[in-house]
């Protein structure tokens, strides 16, 4: 039995002050956890036992699509990483370092490499496919900005798995699989989770998958539909656009130089035209990095290349889909120099017409990217390129070409639903990721030459997907999800304990033999219980008991001696009399029916 006098439980009345969501705050003021430096936290006592609790979940889901458990190292030699290209993709998020004899490594972010090495090494036919491999294991990033406790760290815990396939019907199955795994994963933590369609990012590949769960610490924003279930990161999300009612063309309907002294903003720009900000076509200029191909005689260096995006006026640039649609690995604004290099003209007076571009992305010109939303527009207004100057009667496709056209725009809540037949609106929330799920095709298995024999005897390449979760990031979305001004209240299932049983006074010779009795018995009913056998107040004992996480407190008071108990509830606060001698089985009866709930979620 754990007793709470001998346990090693710091809370603090405050937070620190640089603590600002909610998860951030009470770890610290539950004494789950301590920081050591920026994005470093030790884990203490009450945090590991929970995040074990989670971790024993995960691998039991993992077990049970027939995951095979893993555990490879944290440091990384340098040519592993070469052979994918990702050791310059990843710039400065690696951690990089080099031994005693000056040979560079680094410290794992995620393992598709080693996970292939090894299948690179050990399969050979398809009658070894296929194959679930995962660990969970210590990952490093060199977070650019540290924040929001274990929400955003440099160290953390991932459960990541890797299937092998022969084809992209066997890579179907374990994504499905991997999809049923994660949502009971997620259920059984307690969860309010919502699943969405995501972009592949670093780890390259096709379909992909979030699971998130909302809250206004996340950083993700995710667009939803209340009418038929439609959910999307918004790096991902599309929309239905409105029509929009066109300009009539002036003079002879070509393209017209207005002199717009000092309208450089688009609401000045509509002012000034009499036009809704959709008829004004706004630029955002970039340099994109394209990595190189690695560091072997024939490969390639990384390069900075212009990139002009246009769009609509009243359209936000999205830019994980403008890196995607031009294949880039990385953004910057323009500086002034190269806006006159690029461009030939000054910022707030940049349009399309006339710029000379390459005929593929990310050539050795500018490449000139339009959003799909000014495909079919007409007589629209842009910049001249010119200071204090702008086009009015500016045709798409008529007056000016581009590189590419895309889907680069963020989407707006109350937006058109893209699903046929749904009219719903969409919805804009803040949510923060828990899992994601990714099919990476040959993306891996292809650039290390990992290959196997077909039924037929020949030479194929085994098919990959990638599945990760961060076990801090249940903890964490688990207590955004449930908290008030007290403390937090966690679902028994991840709870360092169901129930707490406090002995309000405990110099009571009677309610002390009490409280040990039911504990005892508690714990012999399969119940994780602390006994709270403190000599303190009751008051401190019930805010401290509020404060740390536990779903369900039993108070041993003056009641005792007739037999009642009172039961708390820490969601609700709700709390009742319960017969001494049935208060076990009461527990018991409310932990199940948690369980059942989170099931039906």
């Amino acid at each position: 039995m754990h007793r709470w006098s001998k346990l090693f439980v710091p809370t603090l009345r405050e937070a620190p002050a640089d603590a600002e969501v909610a998860s951030h705050k009470f770890l610290l003021r539950a004494g789950y956890v301590r920081q050591l430096g920026a994005g470093i936290y030790n884990y203490l006592f009450l945090g590991q036992r929970s995040l074990n609790k989670i971790i024993a979940i995960v691998r039991g889901e993992m077990d049970r699509i027939g995951g095979q458990e893993f555990l490879l190292p944290g440091l990384l030699p340098k040519d592993v990483l070469v052979e994918s290209g990702r050791w310059t993709l990843f710039g400065d998020n690696l951690f990089r370092l080099k031994d005693r004899k000056g040979a560079e490594l680094c410290l794992g972010m995620t393992h598709e490499e080693i996970m292939t090495v090894i299948a690179r090494s050990e399969l050979r036919s398809y009658k070894q496919l296929p194959q679930i491999w995962y660990q969970i294991q210590t990952k490093y990033r060199d977070e650019p900005r540290p924040k929001s406790g274990l929400l955003r760290v440099r160290q953390f815990t991932m459960k990541d798995s890797y299937s092998f396939d022969l084809n992209a019907a066997g890579l179907d199955k374990s994504y499905n699989l991997h999809d049923v795994a994660y949502r009971r994963i997620f259920t059984r933590s307690g969860l309010r989770f919502v699943v969405v369609e995501a972009d592949s990012g670093s780890m390259g590949g096709s379909q992909s998958q979030e699971f998130m769960v909302y809250t206004d610490a996340g950083e993700d924003l995710i667009a939803s539909c209340p009418v038929c279930g439609y959910a999307a990161n918004l790096e991902k999300a599309t929309s239905r656009l409105d029509p929009v009612t066109e300009m009539a063309a002036t003079g002879d309907g070509k393209p017209e130089l207005v002199h717009t002294p000092g309208k450089a903003a688009i609401a000045d720009v509509a002012e000034f035209f009499q036009i809704s900000p959709a008829s004004d076509i706004k630029c955002v200029a970039y340099m994109a990095l394209k990595r190189g191909t690695g560091s072997k005689a024939g490969g390639t260096k990384d390069s900075w290349h212009g990139v002009a995006a246009f769009l609509r006026g009243d359209h936000q640039v999205n830019e994980t889909k403008l890196l995607g649609a031009i294949g880039g690995a990385e953004l910057r604004t323009m500086q002034a120099e190269e806006l006159e290099q690029y461009l030939h003209g000054p910022a707030g007076y940049l349009g399309p017409v006339g710029l000379k571009h390459e005929d593929k992305p990310l050539g050795d010109g500018l490449t000139v990217v339009v959003d799909k939303s000014l495909e079919g527009r007409k007589n629209l207004v842009c910049g001249a390129n010119k200071l204090d100057y702008h086009l009015r009667n500016v045709t798409p496709g008529r007056d000016f070409t581009w590189t590419l056209s895309a889907d680069i725009r963020n989407v707006n809540e109350g937006e058109a639903c893209p699903i046929d037949n749904c009219g719903g609106k969409l919805v804009v929330g803040k949510a923060v990721e828990v899992g994601h799920i990714f099919k990476l095709g040959t993306r891996y298995t292809e650039s290390m030459g990992a290959r196997v024999l077909d039924e037929n005897g020949k030479e194929v390449t085994p098919i990959m997907g990638c599945y990760g979760i961060g076990v801090e990031r249940i903890l964490t979305a688990a207590i955004e999800q449930s908290n008030d001004a007290n403390g937090f209240w966690l679902p028994a299932s991840i709870a360092p304990f169901q129930v707490v049983v406090t002995i309000t006074n405990i110099a009571d010779a009677a309610l002390r033999e009490t409280g040990e009795k039911l504990a005892v018995a508690l714990e012999d009913a399969g119940i994780d219980v602390l006994l709270d056998d403190r000599d303190e107040r009751a008051g401190v004992k019930f805010k401290d008991a509020d404060l740390v996480g536990i779903p369900y407190r039993i108070n041993v008071g003056k009641k005792a001696a007739g037999g009642q108990v009172e039961l708390v509830t820490r969601a609700t606060l709700e709390s009742v009399d319960v017969a001494l001698d049935a208060v076990v089985q009461e527990a018991k009866a409310r932990i199940a029916e948690e369980q059942l709930l989170a099931a039906s979620l």
